[in-house]
């Protein structure tokens, strides 16, 4: 899937998911617009909606009974080592393994290795991580770093199936004064990679011409959580202050939560399509 990306110059989607109404919107999007789809799910959210186990049926039920024709990917986001292995035995067909938070870059080099040999062993796909990304993810808070080329191609040599750099990217909402992405650093780490697919996590927020470079040099894989978030909010607030909730039976969940659901959808779309993946649903 990533592999197909790289080569064709666009990018694919991973979008994180909260709760089943989440996911169907996700997918709803791909479907339509004939994207692959990576559906990506964090400790918490995980936590959230009990295990992985859960997460991992619930996709997998959803793909299968919504007839889902594209290729979907669900994926362990931002995992620690231990919830790697979790994920391995739960179902997920690709993990992350965030070792840029451990004391230092040799404990990430070994144990992204031993997560590489558990995960290939069966078939899943592994993404590693060079360099923090700015901000909060999950819980774990990191200022954003450029991460170092050579690191990078040492953690490639362990035969990891893409790569998520620090490049000057954060979590959540960019601030004002924020000084936006460092090509010259991606261009130095795509150098020594070749053509391994790299990933740009914390997608929101970042202009549009912005991301479309990166993609041209190399970004394969674009993380998207709080942008949907964004969304979800905006539209149930407008949906409660409209006073809906008060007509009939407007209270009704499933009312109440379909402004948000379709939200996600839009917003998906669009996204799908500045990353240039609809129609490639078969490259």
């Amino acid at each position: 899937m990533l592999q197909s990306a790289e080569k064709g110059q666009y990018a694919i989607g991973a979008f994180n998911e909260n709760n089943l109404e989440w996911t169907a919107a996700i997918l709803d999007a791909a479907e339509e617009l004939q994207s692959p789809v990576i559906i990506q799910c964090t400790g918490g959210a995980a936590k959230w909606q009990i295990s992985y186990r859960v997460v991992a049926d619930m996709v997998r039920r959803l793909v299968e009974d919504k007839n889902i024709t594209v290729p979907v990917a669900l994926h362990l986001d931002h995992g620690s080592y231990e919830d790697a292995f979790k994920c391995i035995e739960a179902g997920f067909t690709s993990i992350m393994y965030d070792g840029s938070h451990e004391p230092d870059f040799e404990t990430n080099l070994k144990r992204t290795e031993e997560v590489v040999k558990a995960a290939h062993a069966k078939g899943i796909s592994v993404e590693a991580e060079v360099g923090g990304i700015g901000g909060t993810e999950d819980g774990v808070t990191a200022k954003g770093e450029l991460a170092d080329p050579e690191q990078c191609a040492k953690i490639a040599d362990l035969g990891v199936d893409f790569l998520a750099c620090g490049i000057g990217n954060i979590h959540g909402i960019y601030p004002a004064n924020w000084e936006g992405l460092s090509f010259d650093q991606l261009k130095a780490i795509k150098e020594r990679v070749g053509d391994l697919p790299l990933v740009l996590h914390g997608g929101t927020g970042i202009p549009v011409e912005q991301v479309q470079k990166a993609i041209s040099m190399g970004i394969s894989k674009i993380n998207v959580n709080t942008d949907l978030q964004l969304v979800f909010a905006e539209a149930t607030k407008k949906y409660v202050e409209a006073g809906l909730v008060d007509d009939g039976k407007g209270y009704d969940p499933r009312k109440l939560l379909k402004p948000g659901r379709e939200a996600i959808v839009e917003r998906t779309k669009e996204l799908i399509r500045e990353f240039g993946s609809d129609g490639k649903a078969w490259n």
